[in-house]
């Protein structure tokens, strides 16, 4: 510290060098602060800065902590007294400025606030709204207490589909007979190498993400954890900010359930699966939906053996029944083993092993594995902020319940992405903010009613899904039609070697638009835009099935498809 470089104005002085080194030239987002500085400042007309310090507890005393409100309060008998007070520059004028400095601080403090909008959390709704408020000549402050990029960029889709691509690498390497080529000796994996091409991966997007915000105009960055005051203010570290607009982008996380004996053994969640540099001998999965499923088959390939639990009948229960046994069937083939009708599901430590004990109709009631991983639901990080402050209601859950265009019961304030339960998604997230902006900005009406349900599942193959289930048609007591083709069928399926799942489309027999759809094949991911960008168009299905499609792709059996449509039952 002693051979700090430091400007010449310090001299010596102990407070002068205290201020350089740990205030001057510092960001200040703090009113309070603000208003301590527009204070001294002003006391400092003819003076040394030096002279000012010396005195700073005593303006600190004498002008009410520097709270404006109560400065401005401040009548003709509490100046008088002032201008007594030797801890303070007793000279009239600059006293009776500090006062009417107060009234007007608060004036415009009313008027802008701190910033025009404060953004807490940087997933995918966060870092575009605040990119779009910037260059529309707002204010902003958006605040991150941990890695920019929220789940998707550091512990959900770019990371993961980074290891499913590995693991599909070595697949495909193991099946190297099946294309005519031949690799001497086993496909060995190199877990390490798995991780850091993953972690490369990631990183690049996160540090993307972070130097996108730092390069914004108009754009402050707070890292620190964001707890509401008010329904107009934020506390975030030992800074209150404040705001006419606060937008919350904050996420979910791993649900860790109470089930016996939990807490009793170690467990990793889709999180603390980033850190994994191994392969497992023995993976159980208790969750057999999205999440769990994908790590499933990942980890099978990287070389685990693998049993996946299930409390309920089937797996992805959301799906059709023909696409939930085709992906059981998917997977059973590789080896993973499934245990459906899980009840009671307890964990406890037998060695070095974890066992995870269930009472199903069918198999032992127990599963000794090496390593467990918890994929049974997200929960939103909501608990932490002080929403009860701001008034701010959530559902039993712990979701920011929130209207058709995402603001909160609190005027002024809105919710985006996972956090609202209007969506588990990284594009329903960016959905949110494109709802939003649109209508803060563009005057517009955009609704989250307006859009279509579409997800996908990644395992290999992939399932892309859009619209209606069965269950949904069914429900709906629509007449529909239907048709469903195998990928054994589609010629670009069979010259890639990839032949399971089908592709399934129903439509309204009526209107002719398409209802729903789900394609589980390679490609599926990809080809289920196809149908989706049709559905919001609102147009015919025949608009496809007229349509030419480039060959060979999955995509151009669409039209063939679509000419086999039978009544639904």
């Amino acid at each position: 510290m002693e051979n700090r470089k430091r400007c010449g104005w310090t001299g010596t002085d102990p407070l002068m060098i205290e201020y350089h080194d740990r205030e001057w030239g510092t960001p200040v987002h703090d009113d309070r602060k603000h208003f301590e500085f527009l204070v001294l400042e002003a006391a400092q007309a003819g003076l040394s800065w030096s002279i000012v310090l010396k005195k700073r507890e005593g303006y600190r005393h004498a002008f009410s902590d520097f709270d404006p409100e109560k400065v401005a309060r401040y009548t003709e008998k509490r100046i008088e007294k002032l201008t007594r007070d030797p801890a303070i520059i007793r000279n009239r004028l600059k006293i009776e400025a500090a006062v009417r400095n107060a009234r007007e601080f608060l004036a415009v403090q009313q008027e802008f606030g701190t910033f025009d909008a404060i953004i807490i959390g940087t997933g995918q709704a966060g870092p575009s709204l605040a990119s779009r408020f910037s260059a529309a000549g707002m204010r902003v402050a958006i605040i991150e207490r941990h890695k920019f990029g929220g789940t998707c960029v550091n512990t959900g889709c770019i990371p993961t589909k980074t290891l499913v691509a590995s693991a599909y690498a070595a697949h495909i390497a193991r099946r190297g007979a099946d294309y005519g080529f031949v690799i001497d000796g086993n496909v060995r994996l190199d877990m390490k190498r798995v991780k850091a091409r993953k972690d490369g991966v990631a990183g690049r997007s996160n540090r993307g993400v972070e130097e996108w915000l730092r390069g914004l105009t108009n754009c402050t960055v707070i890292q620190g954890h964001a707890r509401f005051e008010s329904s107009r203010s934020v506390r975030v570290n030992d800074e209150v900010l404040e705001a006419g607009k606060i937008f919350i982008n904050v996420g979910g996380r791993a649900s860790v359930p109470s089930m016996p004996g939990i807490h009793d053994v170690p467990f990793l969640t889709n999180s603390s699966m980033m850190d994994v540099d191994f392969v497992p001998d023995h993976l159980i999965v208790v969750g057999g939906s999205y999440v769990g499923l994908e790590f499933a088959q990942m980890y099978r390939r990287f070389g685990s053996a693998v049993t996946v639990v299930e409390m309920g009948a089937r797996l992805i229960g959301r799906e059709d029944e023909d696409v939930s046994e085709s992906v059981r069937e998917i997977l059973e083939a590789e080896g993973i083993h499934i245990r459906l009708n899980a009840k009671c599901v307890s964990m406890a430590m037998r060695g070095k092993e974890i066992v995870t004990g269930i009472s199903c109709e069918e198999g032992a009631p127990e599963v000794p594995g090496t390593h467990l991983l918890l994929a049974v639901g997200r929960i939103p990080n909501t608990q932490d902020l002080g929403l009860d402050r701001a008034g701010i209601v959530t559902d039993e859950r712990g979701y920011i319940v929130v209207d058709d265009e995402l603001r909160t019961s609190v005027p002024g304030i809105w919710a985006l992405g996972d956090c609202n339960g209007r969506g588990a998604f990284t594009h329903t997230s960016y959905n949110d903010y494109e709802i939003v902006a649109d209508n803060l900005l563009n005057g517009d009406h955009r609704r989250v009613s307006d859009r279509i349900q579409t997800y996908a599942l990644y395992i290999d193959p992939p399932l892309g899904r859009c619209g209606m289930t069965d269950t949904d048609i069914r429900k709906s007591g629509r007449r529909a039609l239907v048709a469903k083709y195998p990928m054994g069928r589609v010629s670009r399926a069979v010259e890639k070697g990839e032949t399971q799942g089908f592709i399934k489309i129903a439509v309204d027999a009526e209107t002719k638009q398409i209802l729903g759809a789900a394609i589980l094949g390679t490609g599926g991911d990809e080809v289920i835009h196809v149908l989706l960008d049709v559905m919001y168009a609102k147009a015919p299905y025949t608009t496809v099935q007229r349509a030419m499609h480039i060959h060979p792709t999955v995509a151009e059996y669409l039209p063939t498809i679509l000419s086999k449509l039978e009544s639904f039952t």
